[in-house]
């Protein structure tokens, strides 16, 4: 194992899916990022670092025991040592992790470009093993709350964000939507299907627009989103969250 110092880091917390960690890019004004003054770098197997990136899943104790308090927090003049923090690297792909004093990875974040090419460099200089198992990251279910990659692949961060919103508000209306309400945001999404729509079940209606909707984002999932949050408190201030973040980025 090695260390880097100064480590910008801009948690994420509860992520199950590595696409809700926001790569430096993405970052924005009003993120809260930290200084680590000191962090572990740890080089790790794929498909410990699949695990790390896509699940909550509880680290294995000998990494624990391995990184317990080697990094720290900088806080004001001070360091602030945490109990499980480090940097985790396949070579190639780099995660921040710490577990809060925990045992799973709760709060995760990405590096820099730079301290990203430092953390990769300063594992290369180690002849550590990949802590972790070989061989295949074991499959993952998605589901319609923890949509897979693909329905996220090549969007931006609000448009990830929105399309999630989305996706939770069609399955708040699987769960109390009526059939006639159901066929009236289907024919919303497509209109010229009004007459093929009217003679479908609210259970059929609702799958095909999910289906639908899971590819891409384009201007009607955009209107389609606002319109169906519209005059739900909870839903409401989600989507006036993204604008008001969008506006200080």
């Amino acid at each position: 194992m090695a260390r880097i110092r100064d480590v910008w880091v801009n948690w994420f917390e509860g992520e199950e899916n590595g696409y809700n960690i926001c790569p430096f890019h993405e970052w924005r004004s009003e993120d809260r990022i930290e200084v680590l003054d000191i962090a572990e770098v740890v080089k790790v197997t794929e498909r410990l670092y699949e695990r790390l990136e896509n699940s909550l899943e509880a680290l294995p104790r000998e990494l624990l025991d391995a990184i317990y308090r080697k990094s720290a927090l900088r806080k004001n003049m001070s360091k602030l040592p945490l109990d499980y923090c480090f940097i985790a690297t396949t070579g190639t792909a780099t995660l921040v992790v710490d577990t809060l004093g925990y045992e799973t990875p709760i709060r995760k974040s990405r590096l820099t470009p730079r301290q990203e090419k430092l953390a990769i460099e300063a594992i290369e200089q180690s002849e550590e093993p990949a802590c972790g198992e070989e061989g295949e990251p074991i499959e993952k279910e998605y589901h319609i709350l923890s949509p897979h990659p693909n329905y996220m692949y090549g969007l931006t961060r609000k448009e990830r964000q929105l399309k999630q919103l989305l996706f939770m508000i069609i399955d708040q209306l699987d769960v109390s939507g009526q059939e006639a309400e159901i066929r009236y945001w289907y024919t919303e999404w497509a209109p010229a299907k009004y007459m093929e729509i009217q003679m479908m079940s609210g259970e059929e209606a609702l799958r095909k627009l999910y289906e639908e909707v899971s590819e891409g984002w384009s201007d009607a999932h955009y209107h389609l989103c606002e319109a169906m949050a519209k005059g739900q408190p909870f839903f409401e201030k989600i989507w006036d969250m993204q604008h008001e973040s969008e506006m200080h980025k």
